[in-house]
């Protein structure tokens, strides 16, 4: 959506993208929040991850899911669910669950249990065959340090397993995974793991703007961006045009200059 002409504004893909997706998380909204969320931000919105565990205490669940759906906006049940069924040995409990709800979507994740690689391996590529699958790697302990070539290797098996994207773990907060605790970017990982893996094939969780900015002077304005907050969308969508101070001068000309007119 475009309400008036502006120059040297950077091309957005459009929905339905393979790149330049924003996955939004949906913490608990109600349903008439959803449909404000959708109304203001649909055209801007690819993924909506109902976050953590919420979806088993959502009001409503299958309406806000169909009117995602409807909005022509993938939507999913968080990793961290896919864990508790997994922990407690209900896959096939989960996979109902998937069937009840009719996603289309799922996502695997290792962050809040110990999982050897070869089971999680299993159940991207059991799951691949009837959804499409999002795979998260890293962990959600700040003190589990993943050193680059792991990354690497894990994100590569799990590509080759069958997962569609893979996700960088960041938490809700952006303090995990490939940030420091202090939200920094871990930058010699993130580059390192872009010399191996095609940046179209990771969702970079980025819920803070210093780390959304990063991403987009690093990659481009259509690099993959998750766990973004319901308020952030259209905000999100000026730092990828180069409509906020962040990467404001990033996408103009280098001879661009702002020129005053004398009296």
């Amino acid at each position: 959506m475009k309400n008036f002409k502006l120059k040297n504004i950077p091309e957005r893909t459009a929905k339905p993208r393979n790149n330049g997706i924003t996955m939004v998380m949906d913490k608990g909204l109600s349903l008439k929040e959803a449909e404000n969320f959708i109304d203001a931000n649909g055209d801007f919105v690819d993924f909506v991850k109902l976050g953590f565990g919420t979806s088993y205490v959502t009001k409503n669940l299958q309406e806000k899911i169909d009117l995602y759906k409807q909005a022509n906006t993938g939507v999913y049940l968080g990793g961290t669910l896919f864990e508790a069924f997994i922990v407690r040995n209900q896959y096939e409990d989960f996979i109902k669950t998937l069937d009840k709800y009719k996603l289309e979507y799922a996502e695997v994740s290792d962050g809040s249990i110990e999982m050897p690689h070869d089971i999680k391996l299993d159940y991207i590529n059991k799951l691949s065959k009837h959804f499409t699958v999002l795979s998260e790697v890293g962990s959600k302990d700040v003190e589990k340090i993943i050193p680059p070539y792991q990354w690497i290797e894990l994100m590569k098996a799990e590509i080759k397993a069958g997962a569609w994207k893979v996700i960088a773990e960041a938490r809700e907060a952006g303090n995990v995974g490939v940030f420091r605790s202090s939200g920094e970017v871990r930058e010699g990982l993130v580059q390192e793991i872009l010399t191996k893996i095609d940046d179209d094939k990771i969702i970079w969780e980025a819920p803070q703007k210093a780390q959304q900015t990063y991403f987009i002077k690093l990659v481009g304005n259509n690099v993959n961006l998750g766990n973004i907050a319901t308020n952030d969308v259209i905000p999100l969508e000026t730092l990828r045009l180069g409509l906020r101070s962040d990467t404001f001068s990033f996408f103009l000309p280098k001879n661009a200059k702002y020129i005053t007119k004398k009296k």
